[in-house]
């Protein structure tokens, strides 16, 4: 902290993050350990099974590869930081790294949203216009489509970093939280916060509410096709085509809405905290499963796999 005046402006936090179980500190490591190494090589190995199976070179794949990455930066964003505080007597953070994890963050937060309707319009394409398929998913528009992702995220996210630049911090510096996220700096903020809010209203709206109704759009004529063919075999193959899409949208805004409307006061209940864990760290390790587990192609893919090894 720095002096100045009758105030003193405030250059660290300290994050408090799940000090207050000391007795279950070494259990809670171990498993988010374990969940952050198992979301890295299964990311990983999706996208470099991806690159190496030219039979997966196709739109949905290109996207599915790089939901991937994004969920790697994702939890990689917040992971390190809060394992790396288990064994750290004072948790501190600097303001730097604070601005810097919420920036990484937001971005890849974002990205995953707009991306998630990238791949509702893919699937909406597949089923509603498979004989178009080819000529409107063409590589181009996968890539605008990926970098349109990519560099809205990016906007946004500048713009919540120069506004947090703006606030200051000239009161308390304890952030009940495992790592940096916007409720709790507002509230920690002595200054008016109003633009701030504001910004983040809009930027939800954008990012959560009209992605996820576009989604709910798409998948609304992705439902009156399906109920168009006739024959169960068909209904079911179309059906399986977007279930695991399906899944990880549901499981991504559920939790995100949940965690961000039990939080917006800028309190962080343990509830809470557990409850951002899931939304941060557990789902980016269960979206490798959800889209592979029940994929016959993926499993084509690993069944090919020993054979390249073997001829490389």
């Amino acid at each position: 902290m720095t002096g100045g005046g009758n105030t003193t402006e405030i250059t660290y936090f300290i994050l408090l993050g799940f000090s207050d179980f000391p007795r279950i500190l070494a259990v809670l490591f171990a498993v988010f350990l374990l969940i952050y190494i198992l979301t890295l090589t299964w990311n990983l190995g999706l996208i470099i099974l991806i690159r190496m199976d030219s039979h997966l070179h196709t739109p949905m794949y290109f996207f599915l590869s790089n939901l991937s990455f994004i969920d790697v930066c994702y939890v990689t964003s917040t992971a390190p930081k809060m394992l790396s505080n288990f064994f750290q007597e004072q948790q501190t953070i600097t303001f730097v790294g604070c601005a810097v994890q919420y920036f990484v963050f937001s971005t890849m937060g974002l990205s995953e949203s707009c991306l998630m309707t990238a791949m509702a319009y893919d699937r909406y394409t597949a089923i509603c216009n498979p004989l178009l398929y080819s000529s409107v998913m063409s590589p181009k528009l996968c890539i605008q489509m990926v970098l349109g992702s990519y560099l809205a995220a990016l906007s946004a996210s500048i713009s919540q970093l120069c506004a947090m630049f703006q606030l200051h911090f000239c009161g308390l510096n304890v952030i009940n939280h495992f790592f940096c996220d916007m409720p709790q700096l507002l509230v920690l903020s002595c200054t008016d916060t109003l633009f701030v809010n504001l910004l983040t209203a809009i930027l939800t709206m954008i990012f959560g509410i009209i992605n996820a109704f576009i989604i709910m759009i798409s998948y609304g004529f992705i439902v009156i096709s399906i109920m168009k063919i006739t024959s169960a075999k068909g209904r079911s193959k179309a059906f399986n085509t977007c279930a695991s899409h399906l899944t990880a949208v549901s499981l991504f805004y559920t939790s995100g809405i949940f965690v961000y409307l039990s939080s917006s006061s800028g309190g962080s209940s343990s509830f809470d905290r557990f409850a951002s864990v899931f939304y941060t760290v557990v789902i980016p390790m269960l979206n490798p499963l959800i889209y592979s587990l029940r994929n016959k192609e993926i499993k084509d893919a690993l069944k090919r796999l020993p054979k390249k090894t073997w001829y490389c």
